[in-house]
């Protein structure tokens, strides 16, 4: 069973950040730029929350505010949940699903190391359950020379 640090290994370690003092339309143009939904909240070295495509769409649009004028910091999560590289993908997977959140930052010493999606877990999962099964399929026909 593989584990975070493996799936940080397979997909990069890039980690997308933003101060919580910029605008929320900044932080939607570097999440558009770097193709990911979510941006981890950094105040002078210090992880202080995560900015979500979802909290644009909960605190902004529906409150009728402007990306343009409100902060990341009033729109972030500060209730960050996180892995740490001996983490099993389904004990990730889990909490993800438990606190419904989608994107999780890695820590290894108290150290930011990575950054994991509820998707990257699932197809990591789903990649080796077709190894498994590719593998039982050919010990059952016979395809192991013993």
């Amino acid at each position: 069973m593989h584990n975070i640090a493996n799936l940080l290994e397979a997909k990069g370690k890039d980690i997308w950040s933003i101060g919580p003092q910029e605008t929320a339309f900044k932080a939607l143009q570097t999440m558009a730029q770097k193709n990911v939904g979510a941006l981890l909240v950094i105040d002078k070295g210090k992880l202080v929350g995560i900015f979500s495509e979802r909290d644009y769409a909960r605190k902004v649009i529906l409150r009728g505010k402007s990306s343009k004028e409100t902060t990341v910091g009033e729109l972030m999560t500060p209730e960050v949940f996180y892995a740490s590289p001996d983490d099993t993908l389904q004990e990730s997977m889990a909490l993800m699903t438990a606190k419904h959140i989608r994107h999780m930052p890695v820590y290894k010493d108290d150290r930011l190391i990575g950054m994991v999606t509820l998707g990257d877990v699932v197809r990591q999962i789903i990649s080796e359950q077709k190894f498994t099964i590719k593998e039982l399929e050919k010990y059952i026909s016979g395809g192991y020379e013993i």
